[in-house]
């Protein structure tokens, strides 16, 4: 009789709705390299905690470059190996190769930049394409209240090709600090909109940590 309870007890946890919001925490290192005038090595090291900021849920590592042919644009290839925790609480990898250019508006008072993002993912049971646009606005904070620091808002929508249609919204705030001449952090909030995944709705509180040598 036990052992018929603990296996119906099992069966209801495992369908068992999952939760549709949790708060995480995001947070990055990313390092640059100089390669030439125009050409940078740039890698990211990222550790997300989710179920409350109780438990690691991602782990994912980043290696590309960045080119700007010009002062108001940047082209971004790289490779993003990620292991990350599925539904069921087990981590599963997952491959993409990515490319991201984005566009400065020469706009004195403030700064505007639109983003693409294409992202090829190669996981099981399908791989898939998703594209990423992204209008950001920053604004300088002014010195008196805090010296060498920017206010920034982002705007960004994803579309699956698997669901082909746009499935996804992310809204940022956030503060960029500059500390020294080769280190800056970003604190941000974050609210994504995500009817398919579980979670899919997320406030997260992230930081992220640039380097450049």
């Amino acid at each position: 009789m036990l052992l018929i309870v603990g296996i119906a007890g099992l069966a209801a946890y495992a369908q068992s709705p999952q939760p549709e919001d949790d708060l995480q925490s995001w947070n990055d290192v990313q390092i640059t390299v100089p390669l030439t005038k125009k050409l940078d090595f740039q890698t990211t090291v990222t550790m997300r905690l989710g179920k409350n900021i109780s438990r690691l849920n991602d782990g994912r590592f980043a290696v590309g470059v960045v080119w700007k042919p010009h002062a108001l644009v940047s082209i971004n290839p790289f490779y993003w190996y990620i292991n990350a925790r599925n539904a069921n609480s087990q981590f599963r990898t997952e491959q993409r190769w990515n490319i991201r250019g984005t566009v400065k508006f020469p706009i004195k008072r403030f700064g505007l930049s639109h983003r693409s993002w294409f992202e090829y993912r190669i996981r099981s049971p399908l791989n898939s394409w998703r594209y990423r646009p992204s209008l950001t606005f920053e604004k300088d904070i002014p010195k008196k209240l805090v010296s060498g620091a920017k206010l920034y808002v982002t705007e960004e929508v994803f579309y699956d090709s698997l669901l082909k249609r746009f499935s996804r919204n992310r809204f940022t705030v956030g503060i960029n600090k500059t500390l020294t001449k080769q280190l800056s952090l970003d604190l941000y909030y974050m609210r994504q909109n995500d009817g398919v995944s579980r979670p899919g709705d997320l406030h997260v509180i992230g930081t992220a940590w640039r380097v450049k040598l």
